[in-house]
């Protein structure tokens, strides 16, 4: 019988108490926890009753590298993802020069290696145009080939149907997936405030959810008569969840995902003109919010991503119209929404779906099912731990967050990426 490297005994996986048994990077069996049962290895770890989860995937990240390392590194937003429970990190194209070019794949996963040998891992999402201007398709198949996953113009959306249709067809052809950016670029873009009674109070410009929904739409239509896979990115409002919902029923291939902020937060979190709270798209209502809960319950939603976007403390202490969107969210998405499992909102299985299982299956991603030969790939959480979330309890060097001074409840005590433990506290 082969001898473990690493066991972890008395971890929590589903309601049942379990020892998990792994070999150079892989696992090599679960089996019930027993205290005289002979689990010998050359380490062992005793889990004292903490959650055992696998790595989560996260398909929506700015890491800003390469041209915007005061923002965020990829060494500093591997190391939040790792203290998130994040393992896998799919990471958007809007970086300087934009990745639209195998040279930038290839530096993006060499500074991954470099920083984080053991993970997490990263997974780049190529730009779907050169130069995210929509004008001219980008070289996926080059691209797909250096190691992105998928593709997409998150922050720069197509205008021109035409052009996105190539671009889905494209991508189709090398088997990956296009992620869109839905907003119509005429609506209010970028406004990061709801328009409504909030905007009409505080005097700022507001974008409707009409400008997520139309091209929520288009999306869709696309897709069913090419019959092409799309996945829509950070979902905000129920105009888009009835759009979905109806696709599915007929048989549409889309997927969609939203964010943990439209999960918790409304526009009202905007008030005394909050910077922290000003994101792309913004905050919504609290009959938004209410149905994207509901969404993420019955599948309309399929998964969970945190849209991670860090910024410098002097780019959000300026006037509302001028603060850039964006929410950092990589040390705290976790610890957040497993509050929707306390709650009874969510089970355990359908929490794991969201962060783990769906996004990997969406963009073929490996990841640990505790199955023998499944990648080690996991964490110890613990449901009970309070912290504090500041500057100081944060790994990302983006401090924006409309969460500071909060106390949240959960928080990941280990993690383990091929076996290694890739905590460093």
């Amino acid at each position: 019988m082969s001898v473990p490297d690493l066991v972890v005994r008395n971890a929590l996986w589903m309601g049942d108490l379990v020892d998990v048994m792994v070999q150079e990077g892989h696992i090599l069996g679960v089996a019930p926890s027993m205290p005289d049962a002979d689990r010998h290895g050359g380490h062992t770890l005793d889990a004292k009753g903490l959650m055992l989860l696998p790595s989560c995937v996260d398909a929506h990240v700015h890491l800003r590298e390469p041209g915007f390392e005061y923002k965020e590194d990829i060494a500093s937003g591997l190391r939040a993802a790792a203290h998130g429970g994040i393992g896998h990190v799919m990471a958007m194209a809007n970086t300087s020069p934009v990745n639209d070019d195998s040279s930038v794949t290839d530096l993006m996963l060499g500074q991954a290696r470099k920083h984080h040998p053991h993970g997490p891992f990263l997974h780049p999402i190529g730009a779907l145009t050169r130069d995210l201007k929509g004008e001219q398709l980008a070289p996926m198949a080059e691209l797909a080939k250096a190691g992105c996953v998928a593709f997409s113009n998150d922050g720069q959306p197509v205008l021109n149907s035409e052009y996105f249709r190539r671009a889905m067809e494209y991508a189709d052809t090398i088997g990956k997936v296009v992620i869109d950016h839905c907003e119509d670029p005429f609506m209010a873009p970028a406004a990061g405030m709801n328009e409504g009674a909030v905007s009409s109070r505080l005097g700022l410009r507001g974008q409707p959810w009409a400008s997520e929904a139309a091209q929520v739409a288009r999306d869709i239509l696309l897709a069913e008569y090419l019959g092409i896979p799309i996945h829509l990115a950070h979902i905000s409002c129920i105009g888009s969840l009835n759009l979905i919902r109806e696709a599915k029923a007929r048989g549409v291939k889309v997927t969609a995902e939203t964010c943990p902020h439209y999960l918790f937060l409304t526009e009202e979190a905007v008030e005394g003109y909050n910077t922290a709270a000003k994101v792309n798209p913004p905050l919504r209502t609290r009959a938004d919010l209410e149905a994207m809960r509901e969404a993420i319950k019955d599948g309309t939603i399929d998964i969970l991503a945190t849209d991670h976007a860090p910024h410098a403390s002097h780019e959000k202490e300026v006037e509302f119209q001028d603060a850039p969107c964006g929410i950092s969210g990589l040390d705290t998405a976790l610890s957040q929404t497993y509050s929707l499992v306390r709650d009874g909102l969510l089970d355990m299985q359908r929490f794991v779906e969201l962060w783990c299982y769906a996004p990997a299956d969406i963009f073929g991603l490996r990841v640990c099912h505790f199955l023998p030969g499944d990648p080690a790939e996991f964490c110890l959480f613990d449901p009970d731990a309070k912290w504090t979330v500041s500057p100081e309890t944060m790994c990302s060097k983006g401090k924006n967050t409309p969460l500071l001074g909060h106390e949240l409840q959960g928080r990941v005590v280990h993690h383990y990426m091929s076996g290694v433990e890739v905590l460093n506290k």
